[in-house]
């Protein structure tokens, strides 16, 4: 694997640390980083050393979604056709690849973002386990990646949850079911409402939760005893773990989530909060999409 930009890739005797390391944008999800998440999660499963692969973040919280910028030109293919610099983040670009009058073709933003969703699921379709750690925040695009992770270790008040259901958003690995149940997937997406890690724990979403000051030590306990396991009992397991999730239909759930997601940025209210973005800014236009609901974004 090159070096990758987006995250790092050690292994420390028995387990395969990868760390989201774009601290000073919230470890938020660019066009390279599934790609790179992907290749680290292969790198691992070829080294016959690796038992167990820890999945972590650097800075102030483990991923606050796609990186705002870097997502509105993959997902609506900024190139500056439609006006502005063509720079992901200048607002002439954002507010012209949202122009209503425009052409939008839904199965080219399925062929992209299908690929993002190929990275995240490499977590889920890794020969090895996968045990991820929460900090700070887990939010939108992100808990993609700590969904499609065997398990989750939390931080007690870390924020969880797809802000974006509400505009703007469809979670494309759609594991919320699968992995908490029906009733409460749907209390979190009906709403775009976020929990807590002590929360995510009494649903099942997590194994444990501590505080800050202990997370570590918690995780770092959890990888050692799955590391303990020889490498062909962890593999038989996983897979018959994941195969009844196959049975339930997850292969065809998330084609339709990803044609939904891209949908759902190009409905008259997705549209709208483009153009508020375009405008006055991203972190603006999510503040008044969320404020109504009392949610004061990932760092509170």
């Amino acid at each position: 694997m090159g070096r990758p930009q987006t995250l790092t890739y050690d292994r420390d005797d028995r387990i395969g640390r990868i760390t989201l390391n774009r601290p000073e944008r919230g470890n938020g999800i660019t066009l390279e980083m599934p790609a790179e998440l992907a290749a680290a999660v292969e790198e691992a499963n070829l080294d016959p050393a690796v038992h167990v692969i820890a999945l972590a973040g650097n800075g102030p919280g483990f991923c606050a979604g796609y990186d705002l910028g870097a997502a509105e030109a993959f997902a609506a293919g900024a190139g500056g056709d439609g006006g502005g610099s063509g720079r992901p983040d200048d607002p002439a670009t954002i507010a012209a690849n949202h122009d209503p009058g425009r052409t939008w073709d839904p199965v080219v933003d399925f062929q992209m973002m299908s690929r993002n969703l190929r990275g995240f699921m490499s977590l889920f379709h890794s020969d090895k386990p996968v045990i991820c750690k929460i900090h700070g925040f887990c939010i939108a695009g992100g808990t993609d990646m700590a969904l499609c992770s065997d398990l989750i270790v939390a931080e007690d008040r870390a924020k969880i949850g797809y802000p974006p259901a509400r505009v703007w958003g469809v979670p494309t690995s759609m594991l919320w079911a699968h992995r908490i149940g029906l009733e409460r997937a749907r209390r979190l997406l009906l709403t775009g409402d976020s929990i807590d890690g002590t929360t995510a724990v009494e649903w099942g979403l997590a194994s444990e939760a501590a505080p800050h000051a202990e997370l570590d030590e918690a995780f770092e306990r959890l990888l050692e005893r799955v590391a303990r396991l020889p490498v062909n009992q962890l593999v038989m397991h996983k897979l018959a773990l994941n195969a009844p999730l196959s049975s339930q239909g997850l292969d065809a759930n998330q084609v339709m989530s990803v044609f939904f997601d891209g949908i759902a940025r190009h409905t008259p209210e997705g549209h709208e909060f483009a153009r508020r973005a375009g405008s006055e800014g991203f972190r603006e236009a999510v503040r008044r999409r969320d404020e109504p609901f009392g949610d004061h974004g990932p760092l509170r």
